[in-house]
């Protein structure tokens, strides 16, 4: 069964609601929300998708956390073509929905955007902790810098066709199988000019500064089948980042928190498990509220 019409995804649309929420209004920087938990908790888990896909990829990180007490916020971006934009844009963002700090899981351009975002507030610091999947830490991977300030332009077939081009095609298990369809759907349903602004954001020449990011835990959770990133890309993220924690999938492909939601959303559970019961969790336990610390 299509996954978009399965009843699990059926059951997330009826009970989670898509909000716009403008952060501003000459720019026309809007952002759609998904944000599902208790509101009582200032440093929710956000999730910023990939290129190829919208907020609802996460429905079974929204359901199943959610329905845990954790506070689970998935976004879409508005349509900014750099990434000082993005992450003003992002902060602004985090402003509007009075956070404090965040916990950010992302997906390959979103674990990008992650670090980066880390990487733009390490003064004053808006990122607690950081789960990157399938993610990289230089834009140079993707061989595409020279075309980047050129996606502006570019005919809509001709971006989905390379998006399109790095989602393996071979004979894969069901679960991923079903997961590459919705996928599919998802960028063929893409506005031009928002998968142009995602390009360029994934192919503007860009790396992460991992010294900025020493106060922000984080984990690398990566699959060992076959995905749009190589090996070569994995190892760098691992030298750059030797303190991170690991989770490694077996399989998943490149969209593991759909093929193998359960195992993601355990690590991402073990992940948050070390900041409940203080005022960095993301999760509301029954019955009480998050402890406050004192002022200074």
């Amino acid at each position: 069964m299509a996954l978009r019409k399965s009843q699990e995804y059926s059951s997330f649309r009826s009970t989670v609601s898509r909000k716009k929420i403008t952060v501003d209004s000459v720019r026309e920087e809007v952002w759609c929300v998904y944000d599902a938990g208790p509101r009582e908790v200032r440093c929710p888990l956000i999730l910023l998708p990939p290129v190829s896909s919208f907020a609802d990829i996460f429905y079974r990180q929204i359901l199943y956390l959610g329905s845990l007490g954790y506070r689970v916020i998935a976004v879409d971006y508005p349509t900014v073509w750099n990434l000082e934009e993005w992450c003003e844009s992002f902060k602004k963002l985090i402003d509007t929905l009075q956070l404090d700090k965040v916990h950010l899981f992302g997906s390959s351009l979103g674990g990008f955007l992650a670090m980066k975002f880390a990487e733009y507030t390490s003064v004053n610091q808006r990122v607690q902790s950081i789960l990157s999947c399938n993610g990289f830490i230089d834009t140079a991977v993707f061989h595409k810098t020279r075309a980047a300030s050129a996606f502006w332009a570019m005919p809509s077939f001709v971006m989905k066709k390379w998006v399109l081009s790095h989602i393996p095609s071979a004979a894969t298990e069901g679960a991923i199988a079903d997961c590459i369809d919705f996928v599919v759907e998802q960028i063929e349903g893409m506005p031009r000019t928002e998968l142009a602004a995602r390009l360029t954001l994934n192919c503007t020449p860009a790396y992460v500064e991992p010294q900025k990011l020493a106060s922000v835990a984080i984990t690398l959770m990566d699959v060992f089948d076959e995905s749009a990133l190589t090996t070569t890309v994995k190892e760098e993220m691992y030298k750059c980042f030797p303190e991170a924690k690991r989770a490694h999938l077996k399989t998943g492909g490149n969209f593991p928190y759909v093929s193998h939601s359960a195992e993601v959303n355990v690590y991402i559970q073990i992940h948050l498990k070390q900041y409940e019961g203080d005022r960095y969790s993301a999760k509301l336990e029954e019955g009480s509220a998050p402890r406050q610390e004192p002022a200074e």
